[in-house]
């Protein structure tokens, strides 16, 4: 797909959802390193619920323990879930062989469809297979824009790395920005890599990549701190997690550091941060969305053989900036968990 990264880096939330979402709890499960165990049971459902016949679907994700991030896919896929008698089933897991193995599983347990993220497509490429041969739908979220027509996935909703991270560059080059450090909190992630080679694109400073342990706090703070402390010329520090970001904000003070704080991605606590200006803006790319419209797919496909996007183009989500200037309305959505 060739299309101009000047305006497609300054199109803001080009997909909007209109979420008829019931008021249940969460049905299904997680695998010992997805996020918190979902529960069964809950009140009324709203009078929007479809009576389709009930299916089951799999969101298999690479959700690291404690990455907030996927709480609010899977309240998305949630809300979709609920309004289309649709009973989710999630597990995660960082290692994409382990992520491999969960994808199986659900096609084990002949599921009605299944939603997958490509954070390493290779890994993924076999299982993939054996969904499609298994007549399973299957659509890609999050991560694996460049990888999902080719390995045969129906549909694909998220943003597009790379313009994200040029996006992010730009608004380095307003900012004054001189030298960035850009952390990856997981290598060999395809999405992470290609934010960072985004900014180095468009950004006319220097940039430096900085690699991390993103399941351990504690290694995250002192490596950027050590980096910070070693080299006073940098200026921003780029995360391009919420929480990744919240830890580099310590990093900055523990340094006695200059450096301001930009990222990828918000939870709560990260719009808090921008309102007071310790982290100067975030770039957003819906994940409520994601895991929504992710889910939403795959109900329509089978009740109405819908393609988003007609199978042949992804659904973008983002980029969008997060600052000072809009953070309040975002936050009210951030407190409940959905942006």
């Amino acid at each position: 797909m060739d299309r101009s990264s000047h305006s497609r880096s300054r199109r803001l939330a080009p997909i909007v959802a209109v979420a008829a979402a019931a008021a249940l709890t969460l049905a299904g499960c997680s695998s010992s390193s997805g996020g918190k165990k979902s529960e069964e049971g809950g009140t009324a459902a709203s009078a929007g619920k479809a009576s389709t016949p009930r299916m089951t679907v799999a969101l298999v994700t690479h959700q690291s323990p404690g990455d907030t991030f996927w709480d609010i896919v899977r309240k998305g896929a949630q809300a979709a879930a609920d309004k289309d008698n649709i009973k989710l089933v999630y597990s995660a897991d960082p290692n994409a062989g382990n992520q491999a193995n969960l994808v199986q599983n659900a096609i084990d347990q002949k599921v009605d469809g299944i939603a997958v993220t490509l954070a390493k497509p290779d890994a993924m490429k076999d299982v993939i297979a054996k969904a499609n041969t298994a007549k399973i739908p299957i659509v890609g979220l999050n991560s694996g824009l460049s990888d999902w027509k080719k390995l045969g996935l129906l549909e694909f909703f998220g943003q597009d790395e790379t313009v994200a991270g040029e996006a992010l560059g730009n608004r380095l080059n307003s900012e004054g920005a001189k030298k960035v450090v850009c952390v990856i909190q997981e290598q060999g992630n395809v999405g992470l890599t290609q934010r960072c080679d985004g900014v180095k694109k468009t950004f006319s400073g220097t940039t430096e990549t900085l690699y991390v342990d993103g399941t351990s706090p504690t290694a995250v703070k002192s490596t950027i701190t050590a980096k910070l402390t070693q080299d006073s010329a940098i200026d921003h520090v780029v995360t391009l997690g919420a929480p990744i970001a919240l830890i580099a904000v310590q990093s900055v003070s523990d340094a006695g550091s200059k450096a301001k704080v930009a990222t990828f991605d918000l939870n709560k606590d990260l719009t808090g941060a921008i309102s007071k200006g310790t982290i100067e803006f975030a770039v957003d790319q819906q994940p409520y969305l994601q895991g929504y419209l992710a889910i939403d797919s795959l109900w329509l496909y089978k009740n109405n053989g819908n393609y988003m996007g007609g199978g042949e183009q992804p659904v973008l989500t983002g980029p969008a900036f997060v600052d000072k200037s809009n953070v309040a309305k975002v936050a009210e959505f951030a407190a409940k968990g959905t942006r």
